[in-house]
């Protein structure tokens, strides 16, 4: 008894003593179970869009993927089964995961990439991909646009994104030049952001059922799977290399994604000369116009600083209601009296009836307000001041607060184009202005080079309606510096036809100089105007509308500021 009950005791302290030890060398068992190779083929390439037709046509039939997690002697300790994958297949598809140790969560892999903390392990990588009687295709940390936390290399800043891609790229090319190096968003919305230029990049690839994009319900997740593929395709299409589609889960396959395709085909090949034409796309921005003066400007309904002397535009929305009614023209020629400029935003909503048309865009192309767009440009053509256009502004935030926005961006383009072409030659005075926020994906709504004269974009200093503190703003700087990159696809100046400050008038004084500055020293910057009003109550819920207005002397400081770089127009 005494020797079944010493044995029990036994037995009881070895399993805390492994349990212990568990909890102890915790981290180090996680780390040896992410240090792996392993066949990927849940993630299976099922169609590539190539219209050059570079890449073989028994790819997708001939190809194994397969993924290698970076840590701690990662590729070392699975060389040999990367060897095998690589030797036994003709074509090889090898997916590459940095992540930090476990000692390290808080570093981060893009800057350890940057640098050399993986150089060993991209020359043993190039080592065993130069064994290959076929292809190797390396996808480096994928999915890097998409706002989840599922990757150490998400929330990262694109600009580093893009420096640690190219090293990786240009060092594994050194060492293996027939690798070819696949650069890999998952065609959210945002991707182009990340975009590290064509010389480091063979292809693309794309996921059809994405992990992380199902984390995220920022945008509309409700459409057909002839819209996903379609609307990832048309992300990319400033970048001109062939694109892999992977599916996830068996989310699609050959036969189906090739059906899809070819439906695709069909209104790329309508388009092509417009919204798919190689010319929408200029790499990097070049700025051809020369900025001798500013243009200042002020949205101002309530007529507090429209008559100062620092003014030279003013700024008026219209819908057609307006139009119909013949308020526009009112307006219109009080401007003009007063020997301003006009920038004019077309709100295609509301008609005379005050209902709102849900499929306004589509309605604009089928010539349903044909009438409305005729008068506006009869009062518009004829006058000597120039007037700066601007047509359904906002239109990538996907919200619904108006009815032009989170649309089909194909949709949007066209009647972008038709609205702008609506007259044979384009008046002398008229500039056309494409107006979107500023925001993630904007790029997908850009209407071609050969109908935009500026691009307008918003700044407001409050980044979120649930918040109230005015110190809680965000600069000026900062906000131009992220959205202006999100434009750096297309050669054309800016406007900023809207921005804002809410708080105490030092409070806005202190922004409005930092505004004042960033106008000075980016000379893509060509004219400003300032909201000076409340903005729209309904749009902001139980949360009191933010006032950005600002007083005489407040403007006579910022305008000032201005004046020491150019003169104002």
């Amino acid at each position: 008894m005494k020797h079944k009950k010493r044995l029990y005791y036994f037995v009881i302290l070895i399993l805390l003593v492994l349990f212990g030890s568990f909890l102890y060398f915790k981290p180090v068992l996680k780390t040896m179970v992410v240090n792996e190779f392993r066949d990927r083929s849940y993630e299976k390439l099922v169609g590539v869009y190539d219209e050059k037709k570079d890449v073989p046509s028994d790819v997708i039939n001939n190809i194994k993927h397969v993924s290698i997690k970076w840590k701690s002697f990662a590729l070392s300790s699975n060389r040999k089964a990367l060897q095998n994958a690589i030797v036994e297949n003709k074509n090889v598809l090898i997916t590459i995961e940095t992540w930090p140790s476990f000692n390290a969560e808080s570093i981060s892999v893009l800057d350890e990439v940057l640098k050399g903390s993986y150089d060993k392990e991209i020359k043993a990588l190039a080592n065993v991909a130069n064994l290959s009687k076929g292809s190797v295709f390396v996808r480096w940390n994928p999915e890097m646009e998409v706002p989840v936390k599922q990757y150490p290399w998400q929330y990262q800043s694109p600009s580093t994104y893009i420096d640690a891609f190219n090293y990786f790229s240009v060092h594994l090319k050194k060492l293996a030049p027939k690798v070819k190096i696949v650069w890999a968003p998952t065609g959210y919305p945002g991707d182009s952001e990340f975009w590290p230029g064509k010389n480091n990049v063979d292809l693309i690839s794309i996921v059809l059922g994405s992990g992380g994009e199902k984390l995220s319900n920022i945008y509309p997740s409700n459409l057909t799977d002839l819209d996903k593929l379609r609307f990832k395709l048309h992300r990319l299409r400033f970048m001109d290399k062939p694109v892999f589609i992977l599916s996830a889960d068996g989310m699609g396959n050959v036969q189906k994604t090739d059906s899809i395709l070819k439906k695709i085909e069909v209104e790329r090949n309508l388009y092509k000369n417009t919204i798919y034409s190689s010319e929408n796309f200029k790499e990097p921005f070049v700025n051809n116009q020369i900025r001798k003066n500013l243009v200042l400007g002020v949205f101002d309904p309530m007529k507090k600083l429209i008559d100062e002397p620092e003014i030279g535009v003013e700024h008026i929305f219209v819908d057609w209601g307006e139009i119909q009614r013949g308020e526009f023209l009112k307006k219109f020629n009080e401007i003009i009296t007063r020997k301003h400029d006009v920038i004019l935003t077309m709100e295609p909503w509301k008609s005379t009836s005050n209902l709102l048309d849900p499929n306004v865009l589509q309605s604009t192309l089928n010539g349903k307000y044909d009438k409305e767009i005729s008068k506006l440009y009869s009062v518009i053509a004829n006058v000597k001041q120039t007037v700066y256009l601007r047509w359904a502004h906002e239109m990538e935030i996907p919200i619904h607060r108006y009815t032009w926005q989170s649309q089909d961006p194909v949709v949007y383009i066209n009647s972008f184009r038709y609205f702008m072409n609506f007259l044979k030659e384009k008046p002398k005075n008229i500039q056309r202005v494409w107006g979107p926020a500023g925001d993630r994906g904007s790029a997908d709504w850009y209407p071609g080079n050969d109908v935009v004269d500026y691009i307008s974009i918003a700044i407001y200093g409050l980044p979120d309606k649930n918040i109230t503190d005015e110190n809680m703003q965000e600069a000026f700087s900062n906000i131009f510096q992220r959205k202006s990159y999100r434009m750096r696809f297309f050669n054309k100046p800016i406007f900023i036809t809207e921005f804002g400050v809410k708080g105490s008038e030092k409070y806005q004084d202190r922004w409005l100089i930092d505004a004042a500055k960033t106008i000075q020293n980016d000379k893509q910057i060509f004219g400003a105007c300032y909201f000076n009003l409340y903005d729209n109550p309904k749009a902001w819920g139980h949360i009191k509308a933010p006032d950005w207005s600002i007083s005489k002397n407040s403007l006579k400081k910022f305008s000032s500021e201005l004046k020491q770089s150019f003169t104002l127009k």
